[in-house]
């Protein structure tokens, strides 16, 4: 007899997002908000990114009465102190490409040295529950800028950002490597803890 499972609905289309908090969060039946045509538009305006999951987590939350799950992550780095942080996305302008920010990225550390290039992916995750309470997990993955792109595998500033665990670039990685140690798997490996 299978026992029916509590659904979760994650403000995300991404299938590879999809797909790693399914593995995690088992126990729930893990949907997109796509999914289930739920549309929903959120001003990610907060000052954290704990901040930004929390108004995408709440904005879906009034379209279900469902669990609903929502991250926001980047890039922070030391030398530049902490950008571009929340504002990864859009750091060379609003409709900036990839290769636009890390092409803003690598200016702004022009001449800063390879030592002195530290900086970490940060997730935070916000998970309100069907009976309304908050459950926040955070996780980093520590590594330094490089001084140009080496691989052209994974998005963003995946090429230029090289991995402590790994000593590797992001960029020559493969999906599952990656993933395994990604600031978003800890977020969810963290935000399972608290859940228990």
């Amino acid at each position: 007899m299978s026992i029916n499972k509590k659904r979760l609905v994650v403000a995300t289309g991404n299938a590879g997002k999809l797909r790693e908090i399914k593995e995690i969060l088992s126990e729930y039946e893990v949907l997109g908000a796509s999914e289930l045509g739920l549309v929903f538009d959120a001003e990610e305006n907060g000052n954290s990114f704990c901040a930004n999951a929390t108004i995408k987590a709440e904005a879906l939350r009034q379209l279900t009465s469902c669990a609903v799950l929502a991250d926001d992550s980047g890039l922070c780095v030391d030398a530049l102190m902490g950008a571009p942080g929340i504002f990864s996305a859009r750091y060379a302008g609003e409709n900036a490409s990839d290769q636009d920010n890390v092409d803003k990225l690598l200016t702004m550390l022009d001449g800063v040295p390879l030592e002195e290039r530290s900086a970490r992916f940060v997730c935070a995750i916000c998970l309100i529950t069907e009976d309304g309470k908050k459950i926040y997990g955070e996780g980093t993955c520590e590594g330094r800028i490089l001084l140009s792109p080496q691989g052209t595998g994974g998005f963003g500033y995946d090429p230029i950002f090289y991995s402590l665990d790994y000593q590797k670039s992001f960029g020559v990685l493969l999906p599952e490597q990656k993933n395994a140690i990604s600031h978003r798997r800890r977020a969810l490996e963290d935000l399972k803890k608290k859940m228990k």
